[in-house]
C-alpha cells in the first residue's frame, strides 16, 4: 500500500468512526416485519445471524476455500432466511465454506470502520446507503458491473449513481437492488379532508394535512431528526423546490433561493401540522406512528406497510401510496429509501469467490425481491424478476402478500422515473456521504423550525458546512468540481 493509500485510508476510518459515533445513540433498528419465512426448494438451512454461524464442508473433492460475508438483518425476516439456505447450497456448488454475519444495519459503519482500521475482516460487507467514503479501502468492481451488464441488462440510473465515483472511474461498491420511498397516507382520513387520492404537491400536504389534524388531532409524519428517514424526507423536498447540495459537476449549490424557500415550507409544515415529536425521532417513529394510527402521511419503504398488515389490518386496509410530491417546479423527486451495496475490501482474502457470488446473486433477482415481500427492486433491467414484478397481472398488480386492493402497490411500477440517488443532481461521492451521515440537511430543517436560526442562518450554516466537507474530500482527488 502506497503512502497515500495509508493516509487516504486512515482518513476514511476516523471520518466514518466521527460521523457514525452520534448517529449510533440515537438510531434504532427499523421495526421489522413478522411474517413467516418461506425456505429455499431444497429445504430450510439456517445460519445463524448476529452470531458468524457457518455452512458445514459438505462434500466434493479438493480443499474447500473460505468466503465471509457481513451484511445487515433485513427489514423483512423472511429474506435472511431465504439468503442463508442460498448461500449455504451456493457454498456447496462452489465448494466453498461460507460464513454469514448478520448485524444491526446501523451497526454496520461502526463494524466497517473497525476492519478499515485493521486492514483485515469480511471478504464481502452489504450496505443500505452509498459507502463512498470507503473507496481508498475496497476494489473497483468495474469489471463486475460490466460482466452483469451483459448478462442482465443495463444498471439502474439511482444504482449507478450511487456506487460510480465519475472522477475515479471506478465502482466503489455493487448495487443488487434497492428499495422505493413512496409517499404512505392513511386514505379514509384524506378522503373526509376532500382529497381521497392523497397529495399530489407539497401544498396539498401542508394545507389538507393541516385540516387532517384540525379534525381529526391525526398529524403529518416527515421527520427532522438525526435519521436515516428525515435525510430523506429533506433531500427529497429540496430537489423538488429545484435546490440540491451539489450540482451534476460536484459543486456545492446548497445556499440558494429554491433551498430558502424548501426550509421555509417545512417550518410551515411543523407549525400547521406536526408536532415536536418529529425533532427526536428514530428510523422506527415514523413507522410506529403510522401503525399506531396517529399520523396521516410519512415517507418510507412498504417495510410500514407490511407490519401493519401482520399487527393492524386495519389500518393496513386504509393505508395507500403516492409517488414523489411535487414542488413549484413542478416536478418531484424522491430518493431511494433504501440501496443494497457489497463492497471487496481489499484485504479479501477471496476475491474470485467474491466477485463470482455477486454475479450469481443477480441471476437469483426473482428470489430477492419475492422473498423482502417486494421490498426489494431490480438493480438491472432485464433480470429474471422484471416480468413477474412489472408485467400487466404481476406482483405490483397482484400483490402474493395480501393488499386491499390487489393492486394498491402498482404505482411502484415507474418508480425509477422519480427515484434519485441521495448526492442528485450529481454522484453519491464521499462528501455527499459524510454529508448524509452527519445529518448536515435535517439539522438544518430542524434548527429553522425549532426557530433556533432563522431560514437565511440555517442555510448559510448548513452551506458552509457543505463546503468545508467537499473541500476535504476533493484534496484526497475523490471529489470532483473546485467552484
Amino acid at each position: 500500500m502506497s503512502e497515500v493509500e495509508e493516509r487516504n485510508q486512515e482518513s476514511v476510518a476516523t471520518g466514518m468512526e466521527t460521523a457514525w459515533t452520534s448517529r449510533l445513540s440515537r438510531r434504532e433498528f427499523v421495526q421489522k416485519v413478522g411474517l413467516a419465512a418461506v425456505g429455499l426448494g431444497a429445504g430450510p438451512y439456517i445460519l445463524t445471524a448476529c452470531g458468524g454461524g457457518t455452512s458445514s464442508a459438505g462434500g466434493g473433492g479438493g480443499a474447500r476455500s473460505q468466503l465471509t460475508i457481513l451484511q445487515w438483518s433485513h427489514f423483512v425476516p423472511r429474506y435472511d432466511t431465504w439468503f442463508d439456505a442460498y448461500i449455504k447450497q451456493w457454498g456447496e456448488a462452489n465448494n466453498v465454506n461460507v460464513k454469514v454475519d448478520h448485524i444491526n444495519q446501523a451497526d454496520l459503519p461502526a463494524r466497517t470502520a473497525a476492519e478499515v482500521n485493521a486492514g483485515s475482516g469480511h471478504d464481502l460487507i452489504e450496505w443500505i446507503a452509498p459507502p463512498s467514503a470507503l473507496e481508498p479501502s475496497v476494489l473497483d468492481l468495474t469489471d463486475v458491473v460490466q460482466e452483469a451488464e451483459k448478462k442482465y441488462g443495463s444498471q439502474l440510473a439511482v444504482c449507478k449513481a450511487s456506487t460510480y465515483n465519475p472522477t475515479t472511474k471506478k465502482y466503489f461498491g455493487f448495487c443488487h437492488s434497492w428499495s422505493p420511498d413512496p409517499g404512505d397516507y392513511r386514505k379514509s382520513l384524506w378522503t373526509k379532508a376532500g382529497m381521497p387520492n392523497g397529495p399530489v404537491t407539497y401544498d396539498d400536504l401542508l394545507n389538507v394535512g393541516t385540516t387532517i389534524k384540525q379534525q381529526s388531532g391525526v398529524r403529518v409524519g416527515i421527520g427532522m431528526s438525526q435519521e436515516q428517514d428525515s435525510n430523506m424526507a429533506a433531500r427529497a423536498l429540496l430537489w423538488s423546490y429545484g435546490a440540491s447540495v451539489q450540482d451534476a459537476h460536484e459543486n456545492v449549490v446548497l445556499d440558494s433561493d429554491a433551498t430558502r424557500e424548501a426550509v421555509n415550507f417545512m417550518v410551515k409544515l411543523f407549525k400547521q401540522a406536526m408536532t415536536n415529536e418529529i425533532f427526536s425521532w428514530t428510523a422506527a417513529s415514523n413507522n410506529q406512528g403510522l401503525v399506531a394510527g396517529q399520523l396521516s402521511y410519512i415517507l418510507n419503504s412498504i417495510s410500514a406497510y407490511r407490519t401493519a398488515q401482520q399487527t393492524r389490518p386495519d389500518i393496513a386496509d386504509d393505508i395507500f401510496f403516492r409517488p414523489a410530491l411535487q414542488g413549484p417546479t413542478g416536478k418531484g423527486f424522491a430518493s431511494e429509501h433504501v440501496i443494497m451495496i457489497y463492497i471487496i475490501p481489499k484485504w479479501s482474502k477471496n476475491v474470485d469467490k467474491a466477485k463470482q457470488f455477486l454475479l450469481d446473486l443477480v441471476g437469483h433477482t426473482s428470489d430477492i425481491v419475492y422473498q423482502s415481500e417486494l421490498y426489494n427492486f431490480p438493480a438491472f433491467s432485464k433480470t429474471n424478476a422484471q416480468q413477474k414484478l412489472f408485467s400487466a397481472g404481476g406482483w405490483l398488480d397482484k400483490d402474493p402478500f395480501g393488499s386491499h386492493p390487489a393492486d394498491k402497490l402498482s404505482l411502484l411500477k415507474n418508480a425509477a422515473s422519480w427515484s434519485v440517488n441521495v448526492g442528485y443532481p450529481g454522484p453519491s461521492n464521499a462528501a455527499i456521504g459524510e454529508i448524509f451521515d452527519t445529518f448536515v440537511l435535517p439539522n438544518m430543517m430542524a434548527s429553522a423550525a425549532r426557530g433556533t436560526k432563522t431560514v437565511d442562518q440555517a442555510v448559510s450554516d448548513a452551506a458552509a458546512q457543505c463546503r468545508q466537507i467537499f473541500a476535504k474530500w476533493r484534496q484526497q482527488k475523490l471529489v470532483g468540481g473546485g467552484s
